[in-house]
């Protein structure tokens, strides 16, 4: 299954690592240098989560986003799986 919310839809995007080395102009070095610029990947922080649906009367399993957890919290399971058009 693929790394991706139910709810908001994140996924995994690409970025890049920066490695600099010497020492900065301010602690009196002759300033800092980029030596490496490396591709990487920013994960989404995904849980597998089973939540009960009263409206339903049933339990959903989901993937879901730390942050989708605390939208369902606030807005409620029902209205936040309608409004991802899961229900």
């Amino acid at each position: 299954m693929s790394r991706l919310c139910q709810i908001t839809g994140a996924k995994p995007t690409l970025g890049r690592k920066i490695i600099r080395s010497g020492k900065s102009k301010k602690s009196g070095g002759i300033g800092t240098h980029v030596t490496a610029n490396t591709a990487r990947r920013f994960r989404p922080n995904l849980r597998s989560k089973r939540l009960y649906v009263p409206e339903l009367g049933r339990y959903v399993t989901l993937k879901l986003t730390a942050r989708a957890m605390k939208t369902i919290d606030k807005n409620g399971a029902y209205s936040t799986l309608k409004r991802a058009g899961l229900v």
